[in-house]
């Protein structure tokens, strides 16, 4: 009776921290941005995922569900065609079938995720691995030449992009490099974006970066994910799938799509974006922001908050002629706070700006973006200079 009461004793405590445990799990999974500052929603989007119809580990109805706890507007269904590891467990003749599964789970649940149908062409390089999304039919794409697949997605309307063209069982030095197989669907309008992050290979490549800038393609950032996102990103808990960010004019199928061609896209990985600057600049002024308090006493010492509105740290430099009082010129800004800062106005006395370079904000490969931070301020907010000063 005495050891039973002790093991009952010892399973309430561990109950009980367990309860505990629980109640503070951080809760940091969903992410938002606001809108840009000209309007623009900031969409965020995974357009490469896949499930156990190809050779992914999960039901698409988890897929769904991860999308909703990370806070995606859009995730495509992109199963190989090719690829079917799993095809003896799971014969499925209409490849559109997981598609279908996603959409009637975002039906059920009455989300406003948008789920996209889409496809991985998957054939050896060139083309290498390219994506159709927006397709209305995956199984036309299932044919012999990769070129007519690739020409039959872009016939349905679909957004074609080129993946992770740095894989190293296709490209073994790790450097992406395009063939003229590509630059010809680009002439042609048949390839509209490249991966320049995939979180299957858990990389950023700065040469498909710079294919994207050479041949003027949407730059996008993909999960690729095959297992959990829990697992493979720690999501929930400092971690996020890399994605895309999709600066739209409104936030539906059509708006994503128009954004996707227009190549108004982020890619996001880590704490790092990258994009074209009239792209990352946009995302950039949208999460940061200045809120001055009050000069410091018997100063020309400004205490300002910057705020960062948005699920990603920012690392920025101070280049300008602002000098910091209180740390040095590089600053550090976590996801969804501030710091402070304390800047030396001088004789300023109508608008506080910083130029700064966004560490982390890449614009070309290995450079970062430069960018003005500004506000102007109150009338009533002048300093209270000693009299021997203001005389």
């Amino acid at each position: 009776m005495r050891y039973l009461l002790l093991a009952s004793a010892a399973l309430a405590t561990l109950s009980g921290t367990v309860a505990a445990h629980e109640d503070h799990q951080p809760d940091d999974r969903e992410a938002h941005f606001p809108a840009a500052q000209d309007g623009r929603q900031l969409l965020l989007v995974d357009l490469h995922t896949h499930s156990v119809f190809s050779d992914g580990m999960v039901w698409p109805t988890i897929r769904v569900e991860e999308a909703e706890r990370d806070g995606l507007d859009a995730i495509a269904q992109t199963e190989h065609l090719e690829h079917q590891p799993k095809r003896a467990d799971i014969p499925h003749p209409d490849r559109n079938r997981s598609h279908q599964i996603a959409a009637a789970e975002v039906a059920r649940t009455g989300s406003d995720l948008i789920a996209i149908n889409g496809a991985e062409i998957t054939r050896g390089m060139p083309p290498g691995h390219v994506n159709a999304v927006f397709v209305t039919d995956a199984n036309a794409l299932l044919v012999d030449d990769a070129e007519a697949a690739i020409r039959t997605a872009n016939a349905q309307g679909a957004f074609v992009f080129w993946n992770h063209p740095n894989w190293l069982p296709q490209a073994p030095d790790g450097v992406a490099r395009i063939f003229p197989f590509h630059q010809a669907l680009i002439a042609d309008r048949q390839l509209h974006g490249v991966e320049v992050a995939n979180g299957t290979l858990d990389a950023y490549s700065e040469h498909a970066f710079q294919i994207a800038l050479d041949y003027n393609l949407a730059v996008l950032g993909t999960s690729d994910i095959h297992g959990l996102v829990d697992w493979r990103h720690n999501a929930g808990h400092g971690g996020h799938r890399p994605q895309t960010i999709v600066l739209a004019g409104q936030r539906s199928q059509q708006g994503l799509r128009e954004a996707l061609f227009a190549g108004n896209t982020v890619a996001w990985i880590n704490d790092d974006i990258i994009g074209l600057q009239r792209n990352v600049e946009p995302v950039v002024q949208a999460c940061l922001k200045l809120e001055p308090q009050s000069y410091l006493p018997n100063s020309s010492v400004l205490d300002v908050q910057l705020v960062n509105s948005c699920p990603l740290a920012f690392t920025l430099n101070n280049d300008g002629d602002r000098t910091l009082h209180n740390i040095s010129d590089l600053i550090r800004v976590e996801r969804y706070s501030s710091t402070r800062l304390q800047v030396r106005m001088n004789d300023e006395r109508s608008v506080l700006a910083l130029d700064v370079r966004v560490l982390n904000a890449h614009i070309r490969p290995r450079e970062a973006l430069r960018t003005t931070l500004s506000i102007d301020l109150p009338a009533s907010m002048v300093p209270a200079l000693p009299s021997a000063e203001a005389e």
